[in-house]
């Protein structure tokens, strides 16, 4: 499959359902491009384009051929279609595509690490790593090109340096840029491999009823809902093989501290998998875990919870350690981010609450 696009995520509904019927005479813009497999067997286009735009629902996809927007080859088609071998697919719209090139941007970097070859940066929740979908600015490689703006041979655009991985928007912690081509390759390689060393602290509903345990199940789109991951069974041949180690930290009866280390990096790997097991993480809207799903009937706990939310309205999430080998010095490197102040003060409050617990246990004893 041959797909023409640096980043198929930019193809947001909002984009879709903003497409409208096109004049006969109005210039369009191609915002999207596909070559179908030789190998692929007819299904309809809007079934097969649902699958292949991550962030696109088929009812969009419809809304858009409707509107004369899909393209196969020089002519528009309905959502009816079947796509064949060889097909060129394109979305074309009224509006040019947005520029995604990656402008400096002077906004504050917490630096954990610095050198000629790399450095490490603590990400702070609210922040999107790379320019995508509806986050064309304000990123962490925009705050980054601003910081490397005086070094000649660093560029943002250029895709052999930067980033070597990435956490979720409100997912706090450690990333490791790159600032040249060979430590890009040399740390790709070791994240590849699976030498690194990356540990997540995360705070989960329920009492998981091990001290440790480990999770396996591959991870791809949920048909259901296209912005979200769901796990399937390793032999499905459905999305990717990932695996996910877990252990208890800390006890809260109704939720649980837990460390998760990563064999693999997929997308929403530990929200999806702890989801998976019946233990969401706290206040992760996307997977279930903002409501109160453990606990007591009671208005004052539930008037706990409804603190517990505005201390920390994200997923308690945080990339907490991370260890590599130096890409030219060949040192193992390794730091540690202490909590974010929202998800320290949703622990301490977490803590408080179960010594009180406690306290009225012990009493109730005597």
């Amino acid at each position: 499959m041959t797909d023409y696009t640096d980043d198929i995520d930019f193809l947001e509904d909002d984009a879709l359902g903003d497409a409208t019927p096109a004049a006969d005479d109005q210039q369009l813009y191609e915002h999207w491009k596909m070559e179908v497999d030789a190998g692929q067997a007819p299904v309809r286009i809007d079934k097969f384009l649902a699958e292949h735009m991550q962030h696109s629902s088929r009812n969009r996809i419809q809304t858009a051929a409707d509107a004369g927007c899909i393209f196969v080859g020089d002519k528009p088609v309905k959502s009816n279609y079947k796509v064949r071998p060889g097909d060129i697919i394109t979305l074309r719209l009224d509006r040019p595509k947005h520029d995604t090139s990656i402008h400096a941007e002077d906004i504050p970097l917490d630096i954990v690490y610095e050198d000629d070859d790399l450095m490490v940066v603590n990400k702070p929740v609210g922040m999107v790593v790379h320019p995508g979908a509806g986050n064309f600015s304000g990123t962490l490689i925009n705050a980054v090109a601003w910081h490397m703006r005086d070094v000649p041979s660093f560029d943002a655009n250029d895709p052999e340096v930067g980033l070597v991985h990435r956490i979720d928007k409100d997912t706090s912690g450690l990333l490791v840029v790159a600032k040249t081509p060979e430590a890009k390759t040399a740390l790709g390689k070791q994240f590849y491999n699976k030498t690194t060393h990356r540990s997540y602290n995360a705070l989960v509903w329920g009492n998981l009823t091990e001290d440790e345990g480990r999770i396996e199940g591959n991870i791809g789109r949920d048909p259901k809902d296209r912005l979200r991951m769901k796990v399937f069974e390793p032999d499905s041949g459905i999305g990717k093989p990932a695996v996910t180690h877990w252990r208890v930290l800390e006890r809260f009866g109704y939720t649980t501290l837990v460390e998760c280390v990563l064999e693999t990096g997929r997308t929403h790997q530990i929200r999806a998998h702890m989801k998976h097991i019946g233990h969401p993480l706290f206040a992760d809207e996307r997977y279930g875990g903002d409501e109160i799903l453990r606990g007591q009937r009671s208005s004052s706990y539930r008037a706990f919870i409804r603190n517990c939310f505005a201390l920390c309205p994200r997923q308690a999430l945080h990339a907490k350690t991370l260890g590599f080998v130096h890409p030219r010095t060949g040192e193992q490197m390794d730091f540690d981010s202490p909590w974010p102040a929202d998800l320290q003060a949703l622990i301490d409050h977490w803590r408080a609450f179960i010594s009180g617990t406690r306290r009225e246990d012990e009493r109730t004893l005597l």
